[in-house]
């Protein structure tokens, strides 16, 4: 949903923007087109692969409107301000993992190739997947499993997890296939019947790349930065993958307009002036779901600054 994300955030010629998820550029391409020669875009990825990426590109570019810096996106305001920007145009979050990261088996997170457990996208910090599903307790694993997968059967998986580590001891789950293996036979055992077109470890491998990368707190510290710096105007552009991010978003952008915020208890009138305003959703056309199967539960979400707690000159 490239063209209606960009068209979301209503680009202005001479604004500046974040693509604060850079992948491999096709975001940043479009809106650089978007903007006029004052423009200014930022780019943040926590991927080093990502990032090496970008500045190839920023290289054959030569734009002196363009720059993509090695960061969360959690971070976005301390980068704006480090940049002596008070307040930006527009923010872009493409949530989850990208193509790349999916298709490249030594990165860990899928189970379609066989690499290492790995699943940072950031290789450089933290712990793997599988250093922590080596270290934790049973309990843990199935909450984990529950939270950010909605896995039904998180309980007999953590058990047959915790039973293979005793038995194999260093060698298990050493690849992404061993583990996959694990949890097919655990969810096709339980399974009345199995669903078509998917993999029965997909909710676990979800769940563990959302623990692994912490997701749901860098999201949450994200987006309270995006209110925080947009201008007034602004727009807020979240393109999310599972019901757990877009949950996130939806009540998130919700709170912010003011339609979920505490109420007078007499007038029935919010008690907070809003600081968004919901400009709503767009799902996927059937001809993009066609040519690319993987943006079929892509879910964008847009929202728009309103001047409520922004000091005036």
């Amino acid at each position: 949903m490239a063209s209606e994300a960009i068209a979301a955030l209503r680009i202005r010629p001479g604004g500046a923007y974040v693509d604060a998820t850079f992948g491999r550029g096709g975001h940043s391409r479009l809106l650089l087109q978007a903007l006029g020669e004052g423009g200014r875009l930022l780019a943040i990825d926590r991927d080093p692969e990502a990032v090496a990426a970008g500045k190839r590109m920023a290289g054959q570019w030569n734009d002196p409107r363009f720059e993509i810096v090695h960061a969360r996106f959690s971070q976005l305001q301390e980068l704006l301000q480090a940049r002596g920007l008070d307040a930006v145009d527009g923010i872009l979050l493409d949530l989850g993992i990208s193509s790349p990261q999916v298709d490249d088996a030594s990165r860990g997170f899928s189970f379609v190739g066989d690499g290492p457990l790995d699943m940072r996208m950031d290789p450089t910090q933290g712990m793997s997947a599988r250093e922590w599903l080596m270290s934790a307790s049973e309990q843990e694993i199935a909450e984990v499993l529950k939270r950010y997968g909605d896995e039904r059967f998180a309980v007999p998986i953590a058990k047959t997890i915790a039973a293979r580590r005793s038995e194999a001891g260093s060698a298990a789950f050493q690849t992404t296939r061993q583990l996959a293996d694990v949890v097919a036979g655990v969810v096709r055992r339980r399974q009345k019947k199995p669903e078509v077109g998917k993999n029965p470890a997909t909710r676990t491998f979800q769940a563990l790349r959302i623990h692994t990368n912490n997701e749901g707190v860098e999201l949450e510290r994200a987006l309270d930065a995006a209110v925080d710096c947009l201008a007034p105007g602004g727009r807020l552009a979240v393109i999310s993958f599972h019901s757990i991010e877009d949950r996130m978003v939806k009540q998130f952008i919700s709170l912010h307009s003011g339609k979920s915020s505490a109420r007078h208890p007499v007038t029935g009138a919010s008690l907070t002036a809003p600081t968004l305003r919901s400009c709503g959703r767009v799902l996927p056309a059937e001809a993009e779901v066609r040519a690319n199967p993987r943006a079929r539960s892509a879910v964008l979400r847009i929202a728009e600054r309103t001047t409520a707690g922004v000091a005036q000159p």
